[in-house]
């Protein structure tokens, strides 16, 4: 795992924290179907990367991206008051692929498992 271990409890906190965010309190719909898949903290815990997912076209990627963006100023303030730290990371939200990756992937194992089925 990277970074050290206060880096990566903050990082899970964070992570954690603006998922209920997201879920519970961010109104707007460009991030409806958005997905965490994970964060990481740097050391000086002064700059966090959330990792995001969402199936869609680029249009939609870029959506969640100004949607997730938008939502910034709130979603460190919230943080802020609910996670104790001297400093409050800067958020940065970094589109994952993963689950667009896995979809295909199992997309193209069921047209295999068909024409396997037919052939």
């Amino acid at each position: 795992m990277f970074g050290t271990k206060r880096s990566v409890r903050v990082a899970d906190n964070i992570r954690r924290e603006i998922a209920i965010l997201l879920l519970r309190e961010v109104r707007d719909p460009r991030i409806r179907n958005v997905t965490l898949t994970g964060a990481h903290v740097t050391g000086d815990l002064k700059q966090a990367k959330v990792f995001y997912s969402v199936i869609g076209d680029e249009t939609v990627i870029r959506n969640a991206q100004a949607g997730l963006d938008s939502a910034k100023g709130f979603i460190k303030r919230q943080i802020g008051q609910r996670i104790e730290l001297r400093y409050m990371p800067e958020i940065l939200f970094v589109y994952d692929p993963s689950l667009e990756y896995g979809s295909n992937m199992d997309r193209i194992l069921q047209n295999i498992h068909r024409e396997e089925k037919t052939a």
